[in-house]
């Protein structure tokens, strides 16, 4: 326990008895400035008209507003999904000068404004200062962590309240959809129209193409060219190989006739008509084959044809050679001669026959060479033209989902479906939301306390007189000798 000395002692009864004097001192000013408040503020609160709030509550749910939409590609779509923004961006239109605009023009500047109807100030008209006014009346805010927003508006006619509130989300409504919609329907239908158009002309020209070209299978036919092309050129290095083969029988057969012919040798009529004798067997065979092939409905200009009836001309040209020399030769002569000669002659034959062959060889590789360069032209050609439908039908398909997809938001639109729900409705309040008569008159019983006392201590303040010896004592620092009681009381 703390023991204070006598002074201290002194000193806190006197601050306490100080306090108590200038309450009794000013006990009537501060009882009038009390009652007058306490009355003033009572009186107030009973005479100011009431102010009524009519609340409702909406949901905003995260649908297809929200919903990011590539123009163009096969991205797929993003969802907004920042819940503030979301809110916050839905206050602003809840908010927006448009719809207090038109719930005054709805309602009327006389019924929901009558005092600014009938006098407004002079330099705005009487709708801008209505929808000045709308704006303060209006409050909108949003729930923490929720998509909701809870909406109020106050006036002093509670029905006009609640149809204006009304009207209000209504109209939200309507901006809400008008805002987030994209009209492109018939931006879309005529850019459908134009790839449709695309799609179907480069069909007809690819189809075309292969009706012209007798296009089925490219690839199957330039494999086909190909293979015939590997088996020409392995025959054509065949013939070469033999052609190489007889050049050099031939020689050495010359060589040998050379070697003979220094011996005076003669030639017999027997051999030579047996060489005579091959040569039309000869003839006849490829006579026959002629024939064979045109009775199997080769045509007259096809290759095989064509080979065989070289080699006839080739023997009836040999044939031909033979008979004109054995009229000017001797028919006798050495035998071994003759069968080298006889030899030489089959090696020269089969050598022309192997050349031509070797000549036709290299047209038939020339013309398939030339047949699959026109095969990879014609390719190339239809690659470019499927290509074009393939870009052209995707253009198409992309353009018409997103059609369908603005016709189904548009059609949401005209039925006036958006993801806004009502939680609470506005209904007609039915009690005033100020003033707040309770509050109103225990705050003034609090200000008339307040301002009673600093009545009192002011007034103390700015006194030129003493209360009591402690404050001459205080103040002059003069000692106090004595004092005479008020009213007879007794004093020191």
């Amino acid at each position: 326990m703390t023991d204070t000395t006598p002074s201290e002692q002194k000193e806190t009864s006197g601050g306490l008895r100080d306090f108590l004097n200038v309450l009794f001192k000013h006990k009537a000013g501060i009882l009038s400035i009390f009652v007058a408040t306490v009355v003033t503020v009572t009186v107030g609160s009973f005479v100011i008209s009431p102010v009524y709030e009519s609340n409702a509550s909406l949901l905003i749910k995260i649908g297809r507003e929200y919903i990011t939409r590539p123009e163009v590609g096969e991205m797929r779509n993003l969802m907004i999904v920042n819940q503030e923004e979301i809110v916050n961006s839905e206050i602003q239109i809840l908010t927006s000068r448009e719809l207090g605009e038109k719930v005054i023009t709805s309602i009327g500047i006389s019924t929901i404004y009558p005092r600014i109807a009938s006098d407004s100030p002079v330099k705005m008209t009487p709708f801008e200062t209505s929808v000045i006014r709308f704006s303060k009346d209006l409050t909108a805010e949003g729930v923490k962590k929720s998509n909701v927003i809870n909406v109020a508006f106050q006036h002093r006619d509670p029905s006009v309240a609640a149809r204006a509130l009304s009207l209000l989300v209504d109209f939200y409504k309507e901006k809400h959809l008008d805002v987030f919609s994209n009209p492109q329907s018939s931006f879309l239908e005529k850019q459908l129209g134009e790839y449709r158009q695309r799609l179907e002309g480069s069909e007809n020209a690819l189809e075309a193409f292969k009706q012209k070209h007798q296009v089925y299978s490219l690839d199957e036919q330039r494999s086909l060219l190909l293979r015939q092309r590997v088996e020409l050129d392995t025959s054509l290095k065949n013939t070469k190989n033999r052609i190489d083969e007889f050049q050099r029988k031939v020689a050495s057969y010359g060589e040998q006739l050379r070697d003979i012919s220094r011996n005076k040798a003669r030639y017999t009529h027997t051999e030579r008509d047996r060489i005579i004798v091959e040569a039309q067997n000869r003839l006849l065979s490829l006579q026959l084959k002629e024939q064979e092939l045109l009775a199997r409905n080769y045509r007259e200009d096809s290759r095989l044809v064509g080979n065989v009836r070289k080699e006839l001309q080739l023997v009836r040209d040999f044939l031909k050679s033979q008979e004109e020399e054995i009229g000017s030769k001797v028919h006798t002569g050495n035998p071994v001669y003759q069968e080298v000669e006889k030899e030489m002659l089959k090696a020269e034959a089969e050598l022309a026959s192997q050349r031509v062959r070797a000549d036709t060889l290299s047209r038939q590789i020339a013309q398939l060479d030339g047949e699959i360069r026109e095969v990879d032209l014609k390719d190339k050609e239809l690659q470019d033209l499927k290509r074009e439908v393939s870009t052209n039908d995707k253009n198409y398909r992309t353009y018409l989902e997103k059609l369908e997809e603005a016709r189904i938001s548009d059609d949401l639109n005209r039925q006036k479906i958006a993801n806004i729900s009502v939680i609470q409705p506005p209904v007609v309040p039915q009690k005033p939301v100020k003033p707040k008569k309770l509050l109103n008159i225990i705050l003034g019983i609090v200000l008339g306390a307040f301002a009673g006392l600093g009545y009192a201590f002011f007034s103390e303040y700015t006194s030129q007189g003493f209360s009591t010896p402690e404050q001459v004592e205080r103040r002059l620092g003069l000692p106090v000798l004595t004092s005479i009681a008020l009213k007879g009381k007794q004093g020191r």
